[in-house]
């Protein structure tokens, strides 16, 4: 995902070289179609279409009208059920500029009629080919209001305002064709950034409000006192903040179909896009690290949490968190709802599919020692290196360890059901599933 900057910075220079939307020119538009502009525009359309290359099978059109001074004439096509209409400016000798209808249809100015409005009854309403290239990239919309922003040599833009109060910048190609991938990105993205392109079908309040509606099906008690847009992940997931009156804050997380995914509380949301700003999130961090010192200690480690991290959610009713202790060591706990859970140091993490990543030291060597020595305690082996070799068809772990002193390592066993624990050792001058440099 491009950050807001970053398509600020685009939209700027894109914006330079923008041509107006209504460029054509009518004095008046019809109130219907004589029967001799359709005539002309049946005839001579075909021609300028297939010279344009405009992806149109043609169902209806008629001729405007023409420049005489600049040897310009102007025509409005209809193409098949259910596609984009356009409207024609072709020079004499010149390629065509194409517009879409939606561009046709949108004023020169607020206050202002379209300059050359689509007028044939195939083209009445222009948003129905949006609805379905916007779904095409992964966004559900409903279209209430379409406008024009602009063309490029390229891309083609426009505004599209939903049902539900979603808002988008559609950037398709020149000329338009609903057939071709567009860029479909969130009004949101373009309210607070440094961009010529601004969204105008709605107003930036309309489209947060919104966010009262994922608290309500958050169903987490907050009453939202303020609210922000966060960003957009590659999954075109949109993140929203809200700040609550009981002076909570939660991230919350909807999918491009409309629908919640995930409510993160502020003190578990420092990893997503940059975490809570309207909250205290510092307070709320450190009343969680106090929860996690607390949980680990009823498991049975010695932690008192510093900072944390959550691993991604693999059971929705179990916590799992690497933490950083004020001593510098690392732990992960894994906490289930309702149990006590368990406390796995560094070295031992990787058995049950964890791995240390914020303590000084990640590794676990000592903790893995001393799990080596309980069955060889007359081994002069301190730990090294260690690699998971893999499960055994009873459920139990191999780790194969190296010793800093140089001799051949080990392969220690675990269990990792109900708890990780060592239950056997084997030196690796005695199996060949050691590899490790210095075991083999």
């Amino acid at each position: 995902m491009k950050t807001p900057k970053a398509i600020g910075l685009l939209m700027a220079l894109l914006a330079m070289t923008l041509t107006p939307a209504a460029a054509v020119s009518q004095k008046k538009a019809a109130s219907a179609v004589p029967e001799a502009a359709r005539k002309a525009g049946m005839a001579e359309a075909p021609a300028v279409l297939a010279a344009a290359n405009v992806p149109c099978q043609l169902s209806d059109a008629r001729k405007i009208g023409e420049d005489k001074k600049t040897k310009t004439a102007y025509y409005e096509v209809a193409c098949a059920p259910g596609a984009m209409g356009y409207v024609l400016q072709a020079p004499a000798g010149a390629p065509a500029t194409i517009y879409s209808c939606v561009e046709a249809n949108t004023p020169p100015a607020p206050g202002q009629p379209p300059s050359a409005p689509c007028l044939l009854p195939g083209n009445s309403d222009p948003k129905v080919p949006l609805q379905a290239m916007i779904k095409a990239s992964g966004f559900e919309c409903l279209p209430e209001q379409a406008r024009g922003i602009g063309q490029t040599k390229t891309s083609t833009y426009l505004e599209v305002a939903c049902q539900g109060g979603a808002g988008y910048i559609v950037v398709a190609s020149v000329p338009f064709d609903g057939a071709k991938p567009a860029q479909v990105q969130s009004c949101l993205m373009y309210d607070d950034a440094e961009t010529n392109i601004k969204c105008a079908l709605g107003d930036k309040a309309t489209r947060l409000a919104v966010i009262d509606k994922y608290a309500g099906m958050a169903n987490n008690g907050c009453t939202v006192k303020d609210k922000r847009f966060v960003g957009v992940s590659k999954d075109n997931s949109t993140f929203y903040e809200a700040a609550c009156e009981n002076g909570k804050g939660y991230i919350y997380k909807v999918a491009a179909a409309g629908t919640l995914t995930e409510a993160y509380e502020c003190a578990k949301a420092t990893s997503i896009l940059g975490g809570c700003t309207l909250t205290d999130a510092r307070q709320a961090q450190n009343e969680q690290a106090a929860l996690y010192t607390s949980l680990s200690t009823k498991a049975g480690g010695k932690c008192d949490v510093e900072k944390y991290a959550l691993f991604p959610s693999r059971n929705p009713r179990e916590e799992v968190v690497e933490m950083v202790c004020k001593d510098g060591t690392g732990a992960i706990g894994i906490f289930p709802a309702g149990s006590k859970g368990q406390v796995l140091d560094c070295g031992r993490a990787p058995v049950a599919g964890y791995k240390c990543s914020l303590a000084k030291d990640v590794t676990g060597y000592t903790a893995l020692t001393a799990d080596l020595k309980k069955f060889k305690a007359d081994t002069t082996c301190q730990v090294s290196e260690s690699r998971v070799v893999g499960k055994t068809a009873t459920g139990t772990t191999y780790v194969e360890v190296a010793c800093a002193d140089k001799f051949k390592g080990y392969i220690i066993e675990y269990q990792s059901q109900p708890v990780v624990n060592p239950i056997a050792v084997t030196g690796c001058a005695l199996t060949r599933d050691c590899k490790l440099a210095g075991n083999t």
